[in-house]
């Protein structure tokens, strides 16, 4: 947690940093052509040049350049931003430290999981503590895994490492559980194999959820652009360095619907796993009732986008609502609610 933390404050920098590199900008647009550049003066400093050739005084000031959202009504072709660095080359170093720090606190994690399974000689996923961890671990993993594919999602870092903080956080303080060994009904290869993918799909659905919420906010960000409006100084900041709102949303979309068949695949192991345990696929469990609901959300979502009307603002509102069935599926359910799924409490 520690580490994670220092990563916290790395990638705060790499925001701050970034938003810093606009003030350099503009300074040196206002100075280019003094500093011998070469670089065609801008209007504001032509009307200053005029000014102090007639003697009269004058007082440089930089236009704000219109800021192109759309390039026809109805387009969605909005040219992503720098990223959380803001083209700085000193937030990028404070980001690819950032990443570095996460990269080191994975290892850490990874390692505490490892030994918490070979103190139990089982998989560490007995409860709602060692599922925490484990869940953590993976979300982390999948955006470190992105990263080493090339994939512009360096923006995912600082609401990913806040969350994990929070996670491991409630994890160490109110769901921590001491070593033992399950019940009967849960030794089985099938907790391998359900749980391993439940907790993945659950990985890969957070990385979706957060980027459904910043397509939300930078589409209202594109749309008050594009109506005239000014927004203000610190939404402007955050919201031109992430992708355009239609990356997102693809990129939110993609996600969802490649781990999508794997959560069907989860709900499938786990009946299997039910038959062998208690001798029925299907008992109406709470944990069974409120996996389904998820999987219907999901299956909505996905089907809602390939239909016309559905698209956008729309299926993001969709798209929260199956992750939210998915929290309660797993927080909810298993505190507040008693089934067979309620093995070891919290």
């Amino acid at each position: 947690m520690a580490v994670y933390l220092l990563a916290f404050f790395a990638h705060m920098a790499e925001w701050l940093f970034g938003s810093r590199s606009k003030v350099a900008r503009t300074a040196a647009a206002l100075t280019s052509d003094r500093t011998g550049t070469g670089k065609a003066a801008g209007p504001a400093t032509a009307r200053a040049r005029a000014d102090a050739a007639e003697g009269k005084g004058g007082t440089a000031v930089l236009d704000r350049p219109k800021v192109v959202t759309r390039s026809a009504p109805g387009a969605r072709d909005v040219p992503d931003g720098p990223g959380a660095h803001g083209g700085d080359e000193q937030g990028d170093l404070y980001g690819r430290i950032a990443v570095s720090l996460m990269a080191l606190a994975w290892a850490l994690e990874a390692g505490g999981v490892l030994t918490r399974a070979l103190s139990v000689r089982r998989a560490p996923w007995g409860n709602m503590y060692e599922f925490n961890i484990t869940i953590t671990t993976v979300v982390v993993g999948v955006y470190l895994v992105l990263l080493a594919l090339r994939k512009n999602v360096r923006w995912l870092g600082l609401p990913l490492v806040l969350t994990v903080l929070l996670d491991l956080g409630l994890a160490v303080t109110v769901l921590y559980t001491a070593s033992a060994q399950l019940v009967p009904a849960l030794h089985s290869y099938w907790l391998w194999i359900h749980v391993s993918t439940a907790i993945f799909c659950g990985a890969v659905f957070y990385v979706g959820a957060v980027a459904t919420l910043l397509y939300l906010f930078r589409e209202r960000y594109e749309t008050k652009l594009a109506a005239g409006l000014t927004p203000g100084r610190f939404a402007t900041s955050v919201m031109e360095r992430l992708p355009a709102s239609m990356t997102l949303d693809k990129f939110a979309y993609r996600v969802n619907a490649a781990v999508f068949p794997l959560w069907t695949f989860t709900i499938i192991a786990g009946a299997i796993w039910a038959g062998d345990a208690w001798g029925r696929y299907w008992g109406w469990d709470p944990k069974e009732v409120w996996s389904f609901i998820t999987w219907v959300a999901f299956a909505a979502y996905l089907h809602a986008r390939a239909t016309a009307g559905w698209k956008g603002r729309k299926a993001a509102y969709l798209a929260l609502i199956a992750f939210g069935c998915w929290l309660f599926n797993y927080y909810g359910v298993n505190i507040f609610v008693t089934g067979k799924h309620s093995y070891a409490g919290v």
